[in-house]
Formats: structure tokens, C-alpha cells, sequence
């Protein structure tokens, strides 16, 4: 045990230490990099990246390499993405979300792999239950992994308060903040007027050797794990097969009708990271400020993720979708009416809290809800699930740039509301279908699945 347990520390504090560096630079695209959109536009392209690669790639890299090695070449693609950072262009920051889309859903897929193959492995020496074992391993990763958000933006916000650029906000310049701001001026404040270069090149050094101390520590300290078994069952199912299984699995009336909903994910977490943090945030406050604002964010989802993994055997999902459309509501029509104003503090933090509750419902119970749904397809659900949802991020920054705060909240919004509309009907066949079926089939764990689409 002590032997595997090191493994999942290692593959833990590795993610940690990789996505402190990436949940950081991806708080701060909207801000750092505004001109021209080429921050939203690298995340748009990073999404797109990933949509394709988790189609194809996963099991092809996984089998050549194995999972060690295809963890350590993955977190290579995110070390890419902040070296092209330090001198952002079109011709640089392109390239790389181009390289990291390509390497994330390897990533992820050899983590979940590697976990799976090692908890199997120990139970059977141990004869315990795979499946507590495995949920115990994903249970410690994602205590430690969910974490990163709160560092990443806590280095970025300490790094940046250093700026000399900062003073008082006039109230014309306030004019432009806001669900109404000016569009054709994207730097006309105080508050988001660019830290020195100085101060970004010692925020990427900081990111860069975080990533490379995350490589070194996979290459040096994991095992590379023997997965015969789970090789074998892959040679019988392509990735071809896997994709048209995908594809297949849209047949089913429930997967289309949960398709706005899953996208709704990427909708609203790319609306409070690349409009929220700059038009409100970065211009009445300052850029210094988005990493306190994503803290607040992460550390209430991180904490309301796991107590609605435990409240939803009582209160039932239904319940904890509601609270979540009721909250992502409020937010929404309080950005719309609400003019920023520095002195309104507490307000920054409020809206990205509570934003933070209802993402957590989104996350956990979406997620749970496709296994609890689609228990006998779980991979192609699952693939849908990604692929959706980086459909909704692809989206969302795609036409970030083009369109005012007010009208990106009203489409996240109408977003909202369908994706309500249609997880309704969703409940109400499944009521149809099986209508003795117990509250407490709800309780089935989403476990290995949960949070991982935050990337």
C-alpha cells in the first residue's frame, strides 16, 4: 500500500503543482494578453485543441508510451503554453494553446488510467473492493489537485500587487467597467493598464518552474505501472470505434437533451474567468485583484464540491439544480444592473462566490448524473460530456471579444434557461421510464469523474 500510495501522491502533487501554473495564466488571458483578444482567442483555440484530442489521441499516446511517460510528455504541452506567454503574439500564444489542447486529454486520460490500473492492482493483492480502492485514490488526488486554483491565483495577485501602475480609478474611466463597457477601448483605465514587464516575466518564471519541477517530479518518482490487461482491452477497441461510439450515443434522447446543459458548464466558467475578471474586475479594481477574486471562486467551489457529493443522497439532485440555476441567475442579473464601483468591495467577491456554489452543482451532479444515466455506456457518455462542454468554451471565447458584457451575460443566461428546460424533460422521462425508481439511486458516486473538466 505504502508503494501505491506514493504513486498517487506523486501524480497528485505533480497535477498540483502543473495546474497551479495553468489555472493562474488562465484567470488572467482576458487581462494580461487583451489586446486585439488574443488572451480569450489562445483559450478559444486551447479548447478547441482539446475537443479534437480527446477523440483521437488518448488511447493511441497512452499505448505507445505508456501512462508514466504520457503524463511527463503532457505536462511538457502546458510548460509550452507558458514560455509562449513571455513574449505573447499571435505567432507564439497560438502554437502553444494549440500544443496544450493537443496534450491535455492525455493528460488526463493516463491520470485516470494510471489511478484505475492501481487501485485494481492493489485490491487484487489485497482482496478488498476495486472500487472503494479506486475511489479512495481519485479521493485523494482531487483533495489535493483542487487546491491549484487557490495557488495559481494567490501567486498571480501577490506578483501583480507589486505593480507601480497602480492608483486611483477616475470615474470616467469607471464608465467603461461593467456589463456595458466600451468595447473599442480596451485599456483606458488605470486599473487594467498592463503591469511592468518586469513583474510578468517573474509571474511566468514562477509558473514555468512550476511546470518543469511537476515533470521532474513524474519522471523521477513514479513507477511506470504494468497494464497488460488494460492494454489488451484497448487493442480490441480503436479509437475509431471509440469515436463512432460517440457519435452513436447521441441516438440516445437523453444524451442530446443534456447537450445545453453540459455546455452551460463551459458557458458560465468562461463568462466569470474571461468577462467577469476583466471588465469588472481588472478595470475598476486592477489585474491584481482577478487572482483574489478566482481564490474566492475555487476555494467555495472546492469546498461546496465535495459537501454536495455528501447532501445529495438526502436532498436528491433536483433540489441542488434548482439552488444552482436560482444563484447563477441572481449573478447574472446583478452583473447586468450593477455599475462597479471600487469602493463596493465585498460586491467582487460575492458574485464570484456565490458563482462558485452553483459551478460546483454543475460539476458534481452533471457529472454524477451521466454515470447514474448512461451506467452502461459510461466512455462514450463521458466523451460526450467533454466534448460538449469544450463546445461550450470554444463558443463562449470565440465571441468574447466581438460583443459587448451585456449581451454575453443574456446569451449565458438564455443558455441557462434551455439547458433548465431540457434537464427537466430529461427527469421527466426518466420518472416516466421507471417511476418506483428510490431518491437514493442518486446516491451512486461520481468519483473519478468529478471536476476533472477543468483541465
Amino acid at each position: 500500500m505504502e508503494r501505491n500510495l506514493k504513486n498517487v501522491l506523486v501524480i497528485s502533487f505533480g497535477f498540483l503543482l502543473l495546474f497551479t501554473a495553468y489555472s493562474g495564466l488562465q484567470s488572467l488571458q482576458s487581462s494580461l494578453n487583451a489586446e486585439e483578444g488574443l488572451g480569450v482567442a489562445s483559450l478559444s483555440v486551447l479548447y478547441a485543441a482539446l475537443t479534437l484530442s480527446s477523440m483521437f489521441l488518448p488511447p493511441i499516446i497512452i499505448k505507445k508510451l505508456g501512462c508514466k511517460w504520457t503524463i511527463a510528455v503532457s505536462m511538457c504541452c502546458y510548460i509550452a503554453y507558458s514560455l509562449g506567454n513571455f513574449y505573447a503574439s499571435w505567432y507564439t500564444l497560438i502554437p502553444t494553446s494549440m500544443i496544450l489542447g493537443l496534450g491535455g486529454a492525455p493528460l488526463w486520460s493516463a491520470k485516470c488510467t494510471y489511478l484505475t490500473i492501481a487501485g485494481t492492482l492493489y485490491a487484487e493483492k489485497a482482496g478488498k473492493s476495486a472500487k472503494d480502492i479506486i475511489n479512495q485514490y481519485f479521493g485523494i488526488f482531487f483533495l489535493v489537485f483542487q487546491t491549484s486554483g487557490v495557488w495559481g491565483n494567490l501567486i498571480s495577485s501577490l506578483i501583480l500587487s507589486q505593480s507601480s501602475n497602480q492608483g486611483e480609478i477616475s470615474g470616467e474611466d469607471l464608465e467603461c467597467c461593467g456589463a456595458y463597457d466600451c468595447l473599442t477601448d480596451t485599456s483606458n483605465s488605470t486599473g487594467s493598464e498592463r503591469p511592468s514587464d518586469s513583474l510578468i516575466y517573474t509571474l511566468l518564471g514562477v509558473y514555468t518552474a512550476s511546470g518543469v519541477l511537476a515533470v521532474l517530479l513524474v519522471i523521477i518518482f513514479l513507477d511506470q505501472i504494468k497494464s497488460d490487461q488494460a492494454e489488451t482491452k484497448k487493442e480490441k477497441t480503436s479509437f475509431w470505434s471509440t469515436f463512432l461510439a460517440t457519435l452513436r450515443h447521441l441516438k440516445d434522447k437523453r444524451q442530446c437533451l443534456l447537450i445545453p446543459l453540459t455546455m452551460y458548464s463551459g458557458f458560465e466558467q468562461a463568462f466569470l474567468s474571461g468577462d467577469f475578471s476583466k471588465s469588472f474586475v481588472t478595470c475598476a479594481l486592477g489585474i491584481q485583484y482577478v487572482g483574489y477574486m478566482m481564490i474566492c471562486f475555487a476555494g467555495i467551489n472546492s469546498l461546496c464540491s465535495l459537501l454536495f457529493g455528501k447532501i445529495s443522497q438526502f436532498t436528491g439532485r433536483k433540489l441542488l439544480f434548482a439552488l444552482a440555476a436560482v444563484l447563477n441567475t441572481s449573478c447574472i442579473i446583478t452583473v447586468l444592473l450593477w455599475k462597479p464601483d471600487p469602493k463596493q468591495l465585498a460586491v467582487f467577491f460575492v458574485i464570484p462566490g456565490l458563482w462558485g456554489v452553483s459551478d460546483a452543482v454543475w460539476q458534481t451532479q452533471t457529472n454524477a448524473l451521466y454515470g447514474i444515466l448512461f451506467e452502461k455506456n459510461k466512455e462514450a457518455a463521458f466523451a460526450n460530456y467533454r466534448l460538449w462542454e469544450s463546445v461550450g468554451f470554444v463558443i463562449a471565447f470565440a465571441y468574447s471579444t466581438k460583443l459587448q458584457v451585456y449581451i454575453k451575460a443574456c446569451i449565458v443566461l438564455s443558455v441557462l434557461v434551455l439547458s433548465m428546460v431540457t434537464y427537466g424533460a430529461v427527469e421527466y422521462l426518466e420518472a416516466k421510464s421507471s417511476p418506483g425508481t428510490p431518491a437514493a439511486t442518486e446516491k451512486e458516486n461520481g468519483g473519478p469523474h468529478l471536476q476533472e473538466t477543468h483541465m
